[in-house]
């Protein structure tokens, strides 16, 4: 059972429109209780860092998100879902990420217009459980990015380059949106999944 974080934003109707597109068995979770007995997660986002830290701690997930991560229950942060596995975020300096990754979440640097949004190319770095051997074009819709760090799978340069894709074990994260792109999407998604 795949359990999909309902925090009360985000693209929570476009993911599981493809997790039963994909005939995966999930159910929407909107607090700690709700998490147990999930075998993967997957935390949409669309939003702003702060709103969806506060929701983490009123919803009582952020201690079983990062108990079930620490102990190797897969994980696939999706936009926001994944800039809150860092530290900090430029978008809301005095709110807390998870801290599983290290660094902070910083307003994109160098572009000539924000927030990024469209379809770009992601460029593998290294060796990808997701990206699988192809450089891939993904639809994107972001003002702020993750740095690039040891974990980083797959960079996206606009303005500067950032983590486009992060892996560490059975935890990872996208800043484009699966959901929104296409077949290659689609696959990342199956990919997480292991369909």
């Amino acid at each position: 059972m795949i359990g999909v974080v309902d925090y009360g934003a985000g693209n929570l109707r476009s993911v599981t429109n493809v997790l039963s597109a994909l005939d995966a068995p999930f159910r929407t979770v909107r607090d700690g209780d709700e998490l147990r007995n999930v075998e993967r997660v997957i935390l949409p986002g669309v939003g702003h860092f702060g709103q969806l830290a506060r929701a983490l701690d009123e919803l009582a997930l952020r201690a079983p998100l990062t108990a079930m991560v620490g102990e190797g229950v897969p994980y696939l942060g999706i936009c926001l879902g994944m800039q809150i596995l860092f530290a900090t975020s430029d978008e809301a300096p005095d709110a807390r990420g998870l801290g599983i990754f290290a660094g902070d979440v910083r307003v994109i640097d160098g572009a000539e217009r924000l927030p990024h949004m469209g379809w770009n190319t992601v460029m593998r770095t290294r060796p990808s459980t997701l990206l699988g051997d192809d450089d891939t074009f993904f639809y994107f819709a972001n003002s702020y990015a993750c740095p690039v760090i040891d974990d980083t799978v797959g960079v996206c340069e606009y303005g500067s380059a950032f983590s486009a894709v992060v892996e560490r074990g059975t935890v990872c994260g996208v800043q484009f949106h699966p959901e929104k792109s296409g077949a290659a999407g689609r696959t990342i998604i199956e990919r997480f999944i292991g369909a």
